[in-house]
Parts: C-alpha cells; sequence; structure tokens
C-alpha cells in the first residue's frame, strides 16, 4: 500500500487549502483512513479521521479543526481534507494515514499514531 500526498503550500491566515491523498498498490483491508500533523517541536497529533468504505458514514475531527476542516473521500481511492480559515497554529507537516487493519483504531475512525499505520510521506502546510 502506497499513500501520496499532495495539495501543501503556504497561503496567507484565513485562507484556505485542500489536501490530496491518493492510496494506490495493494488494497486497503482496513476502514478507517485519516490525516495527522506535526508541527516543529511538537508530537504528532491526529486530524480527522474517516471510514473510506462509505464516506461519511464515520468522521472524526480533532477540536481544533471542527468546523473549519472537511476530511472526505471519494468512491475510488482518493481522500481529500479541505482546510478553511486557516491559521498560523495549522503551520505542520501533514500526514496521510490508514489503519494497518480493521479495528486498529476505534469504531468512529478516530485516527491512532500506530507504529504500524501506513504513511504518507507528508506535505508542509505553513500559513502566516
Amino acid at each position: 500500500v502506497q499513500l501520496v500526498e499532495s495539495g501543501g503550500g503556504s497561503v496567507q491566515t484565513g485562507g484556505s487549502l485542500t489536501l490530496t491523498c491518493v492510496h494506490t498498490g495493494r488494497s486497503l483491508t482496513s476502514n478507517c483512513m485519516g490525516w495527522f500533523r506535526q508541527a516543529p517541536g511538537k508530537e504528532r497529533e491526529a486530524v480527522a479521521g474517516i471510514y473510506w468504505r462509505s464516506a461519511g458514514s464515520s468522521i472524526h475531527y480533532a477540536d481544533s479543526v471542527q468546523g473549519r476542516f472537511t476530511i472526505s473521500h471519494d468512491t475510488e481511492n482518493t481522500m481529500y481534507l479541505q482546510m478553511n480559515n486557516l491559521k498560523p497554529e495549522d503551520t505542520a507537516m501533514y500526514y496521510c494515514a490508514a489503519e494497518p487493519y480493521g479495528g486498529s483504531w476505534d469504531s468512529h475512525c478516530q485516527p491512532y499514531d500506530r507504529d504500524n499505520n501506513y504513511w504518507g510521506q507528508g506535505t508542509q502546510v505553513t500559513v502566516s
């Protein structure tokens, strides 16, 4: 399984960006995918998660992004993170992730930072 992110960049406070994650290779057998971020000097944190097999049936957001970020997944193999009203504290490297097997995260697809998650390479978001 390969996860490839794109869409990062630099924006001003209040701006918007959309991150994209394409999963390719061997089919995912798990149910949940999500986004994490890591700012310099800070631990990696979960941002949002989604039950990708039935997009929208279960979604989780961190309190810090609730109402500003929207996670979605198309009917094929692409997950998105629409980020609106960006703030300087959103500056971080953003990582796409998938649980390694069904049930590794929780039933609401709240992302958990497991060593054996599938991970993308990351895409940088800078808000100034």
